[in-house]
């Protein structure tokens, strides 16, 4: 490691320190404890702080560790730190002069979402972080690729990567692999990835495969281009500073720009076709073509704001939550009749042993009158809406529940989904936040300004009180004063007499 970095670089060296330790992991000269006892003398292990040691304490204490394993795992940190700092500096510095395409990159790095959605697990095993070209002129390359990912349900609650599709900017295929799962499957989720289990038969191929061949298409400054893209990263274990999200790039007419709209809405809205219709299974090819046609669309056209799209009311669904993972969809579908579909709602991160999805039902009507008819204990769920605990019956004889309820439109402003497949229609929002925090904060100053009130006229009172008492004052002085008066001629009188 370079002993010269950057003070920018004080809080990656610090973060690889507090690993160190959250891991317990030791160098030559032992944790990061011990070291400090051997390295400093004059305060040692009492200033144990990483962030207030300097730079070459934390770079001293870093070289102590010689393993393989560790050495990759600090690169790997330092490295993405690095590559997203050189592209977010190019963007800076190239504002005035950049290409379109850079100025989608910057877009998406500006976005209040990406330091929240793009913060990947890089310290996991199995991760890869690519690095940038070392010449400048390469961060200026207009080449891209996109990408789109299909993943299925594992019986621990997570997901494992299932497919992977990949196209360039004239919508050549560059990727279209079946990926075998690194471990059981619980739901392959046919009906949105549109792969069964009998499809996997004879796949060998496996993520680090697939790491290889993005590694090749992504060198030499290539831009990466998704829909909710952070979601592909996050299964593929990839970290690349250079993207285009294209749910960051487009917004909607008076909208938050936490809103973020749904790859089929911006098809609709965009390109002027569906990429799939309700129910569908999903085509991770169509999915990566529909991605680069839009980035090539509002590189064209510029500046395309969106008109909200209402015509799939939430209330035509039904959320179930609470599933049993051994409870596969098919089960599901014979618990909710009249269902048109069932929808799993992934989850990027372990969930326990359960997981949610949605009926989808052709109506309001339908969707109120399966819900009506179900027999289950009516409760309510952590925000105060109504649902039931439905228990039902295997073929075998054993029972499994879970819990139902309806959707509202308020719905996708209580919940910032994990995975872009969870349910197309849903956008996120803080609005609801903001709204509150305003009317918190107009309620505190209307408070304030009455405690104003308040004291101000307490002051008056007190002023009334300190000027009365002042006149009192004043008035008892003259009466002293010529009480004084009179008793000194009293004196001459008497001493007259005398």
């Amino acid at each position: 490691m370079d002993r010269k970095l950057e003070t920018s670089e004080k809080k990656v060296l610090v973060e690889i320190v507090k690993l160190v330790q959250k891991r317990g992991l030791e160098g030559t000269q032992g944790g990061w404890k011990e070291f400090l006892k051997t390295y400093d003398k004059k305060f040692g292990a009492s200033l144990s702080d990483p962030s207030k040691r300097s730079n070459d304490v934390l770079v001293s204490f870093l070289k102590t560790f010689t393993k393989d394993d560790d050495l990759e795992l600090f690169s790997r940190v330092l490295q993405s730190h690095l590559n997203r700092n050189r592209v977010e500096q190019f963007s800076k510095q190239s504002r005035d002069n950049e290409t379109p395409e850079q100025n989608l990159v910057r877009l998406t790095l500006e976005h209040p979402q990406y330091l929240i959605d793009y913060a990947f697990p890089i310290v996991d095993e199995g991760w890869i972080v690519i690095k940038p070209p070392k010449k400048s002129r390469a961060l200026k390359s207009n080449v891209m690729i996109a990408v789109d990912c299909e993943m299925v349900l594992c019986d621990d609650g997570t997901e494992a990567l299932v497919r992977v599709c990949a196209v360039d900017r004239d919508l050549q295929v560059k990727i279209n692999e079946l990926i075998k799962p690194n471990k059981a499957v619980a739901d392959y989720r046919t009906e949105i990835t549109g792969v069964a289990a009998g499809d996997l038969d004879g796949v060998t191929c496996s993520v680090a495969d697939i790491q290889k061949s993005l590694k090749k298409l992504l060198s030499n400054g290539t831009i990466l281009v998704g829909h909710g893209l952070h979601n592909d990263l996050q299964v593929l274990k990839i970290d690349h500073a250079r993207v285009i999200d294209t749910s960051y790039i487009f917004k909607y007419l008076d909208a938050p720009i936490y809103r973020k709209p749904s790859l089929n809405n911006l098809c609709k809205s965009v390109l002027g076709y569906e990429v799939r219709k309700p129910g569908a299974a999903h085509n991770c090819l169509d999915d990566a073509c529909a991605a680069m046609k839009l980035v090539l669309a509002k590189l064209e056209r510029g500046e395309i704001t969106l008109v909200p799209d209402v015509s799939q009311p939430e209330r035509e669904k039904l959320l179930l939550h609470r599933i049993p993972v051994y409870v596969h969809r098919e089960e599901i579908s014979k618990v909710i009749p009249g269902a048109v579909a069932i929808e799993v709602k992934p989850t990027k991160k372990l969930q326990g042993r359960h997981y949610s999805a949605i009926a989808i039902f052709s109506s309001p009507q339908e969707a109120n009158q399966a819900y009506e008819n179900m027999e289950g204990n009516e409760e309510k769920d952590s925000h105060g809406l109504p649902q039931k605990l439905v228990s039902f019956q295997f073929g075998d004889g054993s029972t499994a529940s879970l819990y139902i309820r309806k959707m509202a439109q308020e719905d996708s402003h209580r919940e910032v989904l994990s995975n872009k497949r969870a349910f197309e229609g849903e956008e996120t929002s803080i609005e609801s936040k903001k709204l509150k925090t305003d009317e918190k904060i107009t309620k505190k100053v209307m408070e304030d300004n009455s405690q104003l009130d308040d004291h101000l006229k307490e002051i008056e009172r007190l002023k009334q009180e300190l000027q009365e008492k002042d006149a009192k004052i004043v008035l008892q002085d003259k009466m002293i004063s010529n009480l004084l008066k009179k008793v000194e001629e009293m004196k001459k009188v008497l001493n007259k007499r005398k």
